[in-house]
């Protein structure tokens, strides 16, 4: 199976070297001096890592055969491409690869069926699951410990338990007045924030 690992940026110097947007969480093995790496364009590669490292918190590579700013800055916008077992999992406990959680069947911890995971959305701050409904909508999932407790890949589905209105429309309602009253409230909800699994 193939995986975008990274895409290459700008030339950095005149050694041939560039910066790199990395696109996969073991960048220490998937982009590590020796890798032969698939591109996008095609044409442009294979290309092999000929050395790498971080400088003012971004990953520079140089590649075998480019060795001044001329031939680094022919590569920009390629995406690096690496080959991987299907089968192999993350070094990490509770770590998954993205292709490991696409089309899992989301389903409740009661049982609910929510839909299949068609994206997994990286931010800065967590992961979210892009999961589509069986009327075509989406609905979002922050891929933390407090909400997706389980995955299990032999069944092929995760299970959530999901704070009242992620999924639905079963908000809490504050009140400081009593039933009667025409009191109206917020949604109360639990924050999303926590580890990734």
């Amino acid at each position: 199976m193939q995986l975008v690992v990274a895409r290459i940026g700008r030339a950095h110097g005149i050694k041939g070297e560039v910066t790199v947007e990395v696109r996969t969480d073991e960048p220490e093995l998937r982009l590590a001096p020796g890798a032969v790496l698939a591109t996008d364009p095609a044409a442009t590669g294979p290309l092999t890592i000929a050395t790498g490292r971080v400088h003012s918190g971004r990953l520079l590579l140089r590649f075998e055969g480019v060795a001044d700013r001329t031939g680094a800055e022919a590569l920009r916008n390629t995406l690096l491409i690496a080959d991987v077992d299907p089968e192999e999992l993350p070094e990490e406990e509770d770590e998954y690869y993205d292709h490991q959680l696409m089309d899992l069947d989301v389903v409740t911890t009661d049982g609910v069926e929510v839909g299949r995971i068609t994206e997994i959305s990286h931010l800065p701050s967590q992961d979210l699951f892009i999961v589509e409904r069986a009327d075509g909508s989406e609905v979002m999932i922050p891929f933390v410990k407090e909400i997706v407790v389980e995955i299990d890949l032999e069944e092929q589905r995760a299970v959530v338990d999901p704070p009242p209105g992620l999924i639905d429309d079963r908000a809490e309602v504050a009140s400081g007045r009593d039933a009667d009253g025409d009191a109206s409230g917020d949604a109360a909800g639990r924050d999303a924030d926590g580890d990734a699994s």
